[in-house]
């Protein structure tokens, strides 16, 4: 391991998710969803797309798509450029999807923190929490989207 890879910090958040991991995939890799739970965004699963995730405060994220392992892994770079050495960050954020007998097992991490990035560090433990609230609420909303059938009677 070189120097630079001990000096980063994670940020790691773990939960139960009481859907399939096919379901939280979608979640996970459907811009429209996307948009619902975290951001704007013009991703694609696509290893080696480039996208933008855009904040609301106006902040622009650059991102890379890593690695599509479907219903697996999902990693991509999360960037973000700032004349403030300690707001500029390069970081890599990898979920980790595991089936379990209620659901899922996922596991997020954000990888690339430097020590003189205290308030990075901290507000993506806020955020990271923020979105995932959000993450819960689509996928219970993903139920009720479900088409209904539309009934023509012809005379």
């Amino acid at each position: 391991m070189t120097q630079a890879a001990t000096e980063t910090r994670s940020v790691v958040v773990e939960r139960e998710i009481s859907h399939p991991p096919e379901k939280l995939w979608r979640a996970l890799t459907q811009p429209h969803l996307i948009e619902e739970w975290l951001m704007k965004n013009d991703f694609q699963p696509v290893v080696g797309h480039g996208f933008k995730l855009r904040g609301e405060w106006g902040g622009v994220l650059d991102c890379e798509v890593l690695t599509v392992e479907p219903n697996r892994t999902l990693a991509y770079t999360w960037n973000f450029a700032n004349d403030d050495p300690a707001y500029a960050l390069r970081s890599v954020v990898t979920f980790t999807l595991t089936p379990t007998s209620t659901g899922t097992h996922l596991r997020m991490e954000q990888a690339g923190f430097r020590p003189d990035q205290k308030q990075a560090f901290g507000g993506a433990h806020a955020g990271w929490k923020s979105f995932f609230g959000n993450l819960d609420q689509v996928l219970e909303r993903m139920d009720r989207r479900r088409p209904v059938a539309i009934e023509r009677r012809f005379p």
